[in-house]
């Protein structure tokens, strides 16, 4: 049976775009996300600045991207006590590792973003399912989604950590930190807080460090009507953020903070890889002049 029309013109466009130069595909991308090209000799917005990190990757990027080898730099950096316990880190996914999984856990690979896969009750899952999740997430190339040329350093794993969960029984809110490290002292903060994010009303809000809710959605989040109470070790977690960002001039650290406990969860130094929106779209030129 011949392929449908549009499936060949689709993969058609997809094989097309992998033969563009990394600059041309992210120039492109910006320009089709944001509605301009962006400046990559005189960087200004923090997309541009973001974008030109993708194309020119500070050495240390590889490795602290990598959500398993990051966790040596967070043990020595702040201790043990700040990792989500690890269960399970194997070469191999085999139907022994996941008989000897607990009830409960969450799946993750190293390599990219939104590899995760939340397992509440084992009985409810199969192997065969999750044999599935891992060979399309180990076989992906993230670099080739967005050219982050500090993904290609990196050897995809897949690892299992204990579940976390809140004082509802609930999926913890994910606090992304972007620190500006422009000025002696702590960063300047901004907190991104995605709520229900496994849910049906997943929300992104952004606060600073004095929790003032500010007016400003990062696609594809919606922004609450209502701001949520900062949390109850809201200190803790600015300090930890501070102390894990302290070597680099920006960096955005991702943690959870459920009950009064504050856990990593990665370091990332190119959020949505210099092409995402910003709403209202000043701030993109705002914190361009917060980052080097």
């Amino acid at each position: 049976m011949p392929y449908p029309s549009h499936a060949i013109v689709q993969w058609t466009k997809d094989s097309a775009k992998q033969l563009l130069p990394d600059a041309v595909f992210l120039s492109l991308l910006h320009w089709k996300r944001i509605g301009r090209f962006p400046k990559l000799f005189r960087p200004t917005t923090y997309n541009e600045k973001i974008l030109l990190r993708c194309l020119r990757p500070d050495p240390r990027y590889s490795a602290l991207t990598d959500k398993l080898t990051a966790r040596d730099y967070v043990r020595d950096k702040i201790g043990e006590k700040f990792l989500i316990p690890m269960i399970s880190a194997p070469c191999n996914f085999t139907q022994t590792i996941f008989d000897m999984l607990p009830n409960s856990f969450v799946m993750k690979a190293n390599h990219g973003s939104s590899f995760v896969e939340i397992v509440r009750d084992k009985s409810q899952c199969t192997f065969e399912h999750l044999q599935f999740l891992v060979s399309r997430w180990l076989s992906t190339n993230f670099y080739r989604n967005a050219r982050e040329r500090h993904y290609r350093g990196i050897q995809p794993r897949i690892f299992f950590e204990n579940l976390l969960l809140d004082e509802h029984g609930a999926i913890p809110a994910d606090y992304k930190v972007h620190c500006f490290a422009n000025r002696p002292g702590r960063p300047v903060m901004f907190i991104l807080v995605i709520s229900d994010r496994f849910g049906s009303n997943t929300r992104g809000d952004t606060y600073d460090a004095q929790w003032n809710h500010l007016d400003l959605e990062f696609a594809p989040y919606l922004r609450s009507t209502r701001p949520a109470p900062p949390p109850n070790n809201l200190e803790l977690l600015l300090d930890t953020a501070a102390l894990l960002s302290e070597d680099f001039d920006y960096v955005r650290v991702d943690l959870y903070a459920p009950t009064d406990e504050v856990f990593f969860g990665e370091l990332t130094f190119t959020p949505g890889a210099g092409v995402s929106p910003m709403r209202p779209d000043c701030v993109d030129f705002e914190w361009g002049r917060l980052l080097k």
